[in-house]
């Protein structure tokens, strides 16, 4: 059982119908000249009703990636538990002549920017079934993944990525969205965790981070290094598929952070497609590192 809310643009009203909602994302910048006029006046409707409230940029990928968020950033005094998102389509005239390579480069390098500015928000992705499948290639998507899918049901994207959020269909000119936890306030605590977290490490790069629940089998492609997620007391059993047609073995530091300092390092020699490497997780959440030089590997994760 999830939670739901909608993403606002100039289009709808500066104070939108919020009842049944638990949180709103609202358009705030696109390129490097507009502003929605409504974007603030629809933060502040949406916090006075106990709304989780986020922002997004939708970008022209001709232009630099750090020149479109540092205009993004400044429109904003960015508040703790506020969602930040970079809106990753562009099917408009002016994105549609870019080079999908240039489009992977920008997603990449927006979020990565955006989040070293806000290194204590959420800072995540929002993409359509077509630019997950068919314009990604390393499956980074920051934080967070807010996934569209048309005509499935709130909550079954039809992916097997780890998602978040689910845009999952439009009524009455609105865009409707589902979130996979279960409350409002689960929510909230989920945004203001990120004020929270330690320190980066620079030699164990944060890149992809989100939640793994209990049977879930997502897979986290880290190209070349990234991170993921572990809940719970339970294992995590780490396996490494090849996606490149040449077999490959790659050499995975792995290291566990209780909260407070990184712990347990070590470096495992796995081979594509065939080694695994099992971690005991012993506190209830500790996040897990996963770092390797070798391209064109996908990590499968599973809890148990």
């Amino acid at each position: 059982m999830g939670i739901y809310g909608q993403d606002w643009a100039s289009y709808q009203s500066a104070t939108p119908d919020t009842r049944g909602l638990s949180f709103a994302f609202v358009k705030v910048t696109e390129g490097l000249s507009y502003i929605n006029p409504n974007w603030a006046s629809q933060r502040d409707h949406a916090k006075a009703n106990g709304l989780v409230w986020g922002g997004y940029h939708y970008p022209n990928m001709g232009n630099s990636a750090q020149a479109e968020a540092n205009y993004f950033l400044a429109q904003v005094n960015w508040q703790p538990g506020d969602v930040v998102i970079l809106d990753w389509e562009g099917y408009d005239a002016a994105n549609s002549r870019v080079a999908k390579s240039t489009q992977r480069a920008y997603k990449d390098a927006w979020l990565k920017y955006v989040k070293s500015r806000l290194p204590h928000n959420p800072v995540g992705m929002y993409a359509n079934l077509d630019y997950w499948w068919n314009v990604d290639q390393d499956g980074f998507y920051g934080d967070f993944l807010w996934i569209a899918t048309a005509g499935r049901a709130a909550g079954d994207p039809g992916i097997q990525a780890s998602w978040l959020f689910h845009q999952y269909g439009e009524s009455n000119g609105l865009d409707r969205d589902y979130c996979r936890l279960r409350s409002t306030t689960e929510l909230r605590d989920w945004a203001l965790s990120f004020q929270h977290s330690p320190p980066q490490e620079t030699d164990m790069p944060q890149w992809i981070t989100g939640r793994i629940d209990p049977g879930a089998q997502p897979t986290v492609v880290l190209l070349p290094h990234g991170s993921a997620w572990a809940a719970f007391n339970r294992k995590l059993h780490l396996g490494m598929d090849q996606i490149t047609d040449t077999p490959v073995t790659g050499s995975v530091r792995v290291a566990l952070h209780n909260g407070t300092v990184w712990h347990g390092v070590e470096a495992v020699e796995v081979a594509a497609a065939a080694g695994t490497v099992d971690v005991d997780i012993d506190s209830s959440d500790v996040k897990l590192s996963l770092q390797t030089d070798t391209p064109g590997v996908t990590y499968a994760v599973e809890t148990w």
